[in-house]
């Protein structure tokens, strides 16, 4: 599709789905993971199908059932945010709704969507509903909508959620749940709980007496919502990542047993997809830096390159960690909630440039290393000296900051009718260096890399010999 045409999305409905059941969920205080997210949009991530064999009447009173049901065992996600008199923020599960949208474009289809050499095209963003409505909205609306997209030949179902409610690992239990029900319904199954029960406590040391003080008005975003942007996929198979780990650990020995890839250690020790590991024996000694780490130098290295910045300018790579495992005692893995915080790597450009891929690995693997419980309480603390909203942005023009993961199970969505085609994100919290990290749809440690980044170093790093020798091409 030429790029200059832009096809019309119409909304063909808009209703409100309920929750099946009353909940008896009381109100849930926002912690301090939750509060500084007031200040950023709602998340917005979707999947991609191919065309049900539904028609579209019975399939989108599926969708709604299947969401009436998820909905009950995830009762914040139909509620409100509400500020008491001493100034705590609380979402009250009162089983408020969430807004449900039907829109169709015939003319667009998934090759229209997913062509993999061109940037993300711009009417995708209309696949998402809150187009760049600030969390702290969620007083006087939906914590969440959904909007169903058809396409000539495929469908689009995108989830736009408060992001003081849920972080990433909370957004994909969700959704994955919702295609758990959905094709239990659609196969005539019966079930009474679900495979993944989030877990509502609120008795960590992230829910604090602390108060954020919210200007009049409710709290702005930090960056230019409308700065020119380019925004691409860069794809990166299994073999390139392992390859990238071996340079830069310089020793292939610790990945490759008599040919086949060693199991052990990828994209720190997870792969996102649990079905392709291999039956080869544990290796001693393995490689201290990750594949992710390896892969998110060589973009640290390429966009430092590519922006010009004086050699004494001090670059920053924020990277965008899970806690549930870092506090002791350990949080729930299923914790429903933010449990994330920003670890920043600082390094000046010119020592990025001027130092192998190694250095620059080796910079951002001992700030995710040292990033433990002593850690986590450290932040806390100190946010509670000066409570405050995240920052979100590249104000000094030097900064990169990576979300999402390429952990989480993007993929293990099936509605009834398949995996998805691919995974993608509306226009929220996108700024120059914001880099989200997906799963590659292959699995087996493959990695999507969503880079937004200012045209003239886009164009910059599509030149860059060193980061495109590792990116798949088709």
């Amino acid at each position: 599709m030429p790029s200059s045409s832009v096809p019309s999305i119409t909304l063909v409905s808009k209703s409100t789905v309920f929750p099946d059941k009353a909940s008896n969920l009381g109100n849930l205080k926002l912690s301090v993971s939750d509060l500084p997210m007031l200040s950023c949009h709602y998340i917005q991530k979707g999947c991609l199908f191919t065309r049900p064999p539904l028609p579209i009447d019975s399939l989108i009173l599926l969708l709604k059932q299947s969401l009436s049901k998820t909905l009950s065992f995830f009762p914040p996600l139909a509620g409100r945010l509400f500020t008491d008199q001493d100034g705590y923020v609380y979402i009250t599960c009162n089983d408020g709704g969430v807004e449900f949208h039907h829109a169709t474009c015939p003319s667009l289809f998934i090759r229209d969507v997913i062509a993999p050499l061109d940037d993300v095209p711009d009417f995708v963003k209309n696949f998402f509903c809150f187009d760049k409505r600030v969390s702290y909205k969620g007083h006087f609306g939906p914590i969440m909508a959904v909007q169903v997209t058809e396409l000539g030949d495929g469908i689009f179902i995108g989830c736009s959620v408060n992001h003081a409610v849920t972080d990433g690992t909370s957004f994909w239990n969700f959704f994955n749940t919702f295609a758990e029900i959905c094709r239990k319904i659609n196969n005539n199954k019966s079930f009474e709980r679900i495979a993944r029960q989030p877990d509502f406590s609120r008795d960590s040391v992230l829910v604090s007496p602390a108060v954020l003080k919210v200007p009049e008005g409710g709290p702005k975003v930090t960056f230019n919502e409308n700065e020119p942007l380019r925004e691409r996929i860069f794809s990166f198979s299994r073999k390139d990542i392992l390859e990238l780990k071996a340079k830069v650990n310089d020793n292939k020995k610790e990945l490759y047993i008599n040919g086949n890839v060693n199991a052990v250690e990828i994209l720190g020790k997870q792969s996102n997809d649990k079905n392709w590991m291999l039956k080869t024996a544990p290796v001693a000694n393995t490689a201290e830096i990750s594949s992710f780490q390896s892969l998110s130098a060589l973009l640290w290295r390429a966009v430092t390159r590519a922006r010009k910045l004086p050699s004494s300018k001090t670059t920053t790579f924020r990277m965008a960690v899970n806690c549930r495992h870092r506090l002791n005692p350990k949080l729930d893995p299923l914790y429903f909630g933010n449990a994330i915080q920003s670890i920043p790597t600082y390094a000046s450009a010119g020592d990025v440039t001027s130092h192998d891929l190694r250095w620059c690995a080796e910079k951002l693997n001992e700030s995710v290393r040292a990033h433990n419980d002593e850690t986590v309480r450290r932040f806390v603390e100190n946010w509670e000296k000066d409570p405050r909203c995240f920052p979100l942005g590249n104000a000094d023009g030097a900064s990169m900051t990576m979300g999402s993961s390429p952990r989480f199970p993007m993929y293990d969505n099936d509605f009834g009718w398949g995996r998805p085609f691919a995974v993608r994100s509306g226009g929220a919290n996108k700024f120059d260096g914001k880099i989200s990290a997906f799963p590659g749809r292959e699995g087996n440690g493959s990695v999507d890399l969503e880079v937004v980044l200012a045209p003239e170093t886009m164009a910059g790093i599509e030149s860059d010999l060193e980061f495109m020798q590792y990116v798949t091409t088709y």
